[in-house]
């Protein structure tokens, strides 16, 4: 970012981030602590990504927080795969959306038969206890808390999730997020350019 805001040829202030899997876990980081970004494409994040911690279903804070897995996390977030534990975490991945908030993030994933690690599920629920925040500032929730169906989107709100069916992929969702953000990155007329 700190490249495009000297590069006259972006526009700065339209700028997305967007990263699947291991990088969706960036994407989200980035975006909370980087309020230079637009908006967020957070793609299969898993585990350290959108995903509650507290939640056991596929990947959990022991898969990135083990001794052998220091690549993953800082070394003061090992201690909760022992001898503290996930319910000892003082923070849950739903605030880390939440200071994304006002910005638009959109949460996705692949279905439980192909991309079960990443849990979009608990994406989802983190996605949604985010929502009063965004109402906090002014902005649209999910407008529910109920798990949609696959293929669903959730694309009203200022903080939007869609779980497809095509596995460990963004590609489904690229179109969608797309979508989205055109809401917020409208081109201007050609006669207003003149």
């Amino acid at each position: 970012m700190d490249y495009f805001e000297t590069d006259k040829a972006v526009d700065a202030k339209r700028v997305a981030l967007e990263g699947h899997s291991r990088w969706g876990k960036a994407t989200v980081v980035g975006m909370a602590y980087d309020e230079r970004f637009a908006t967020a494409f957070v793609s299969s994040s898993g585990e350290g990504g959108a995903k509650l911690h507290r939640r056991d279903w596929g990947e959990i804070v022991e898969n990135v927080a083990g001794t052998g897995e220091y690549h993953w996390m800082a070394g003061n977030f090992l201690k909760y795969a022992g001898p503290l534990n996930w319910g000892d975490l003082p923070v849950d991945s739903h605030e880390l959306i939440a200071m994304c908030a006002p910005r638009p993030v959109f949460i996705s994933a692949g279905a439980t038969n192909g991309d079960g690690w990443v849990d979009a599920k608990g994406s989802f629920m983190a996605a949604a206890a985010a929502g009063p925040v965004y109402k906090l500032l002014g902005r649209r929730d999910m407008g529910t808390t109920e798990f949609p169906p696959i293929e669903t989107g959730l694309m009203d709100g200022d903080v939007a999730f869609r779980q497809h069916s095509a596995g460990h992929t963004p590609g489904p969702n690229w179109p969608i997020f797309l979508t989205f953000a055109e809401r917020y990155f409208k081109a201007p007329s050609p006669a207003a350019r003149r």
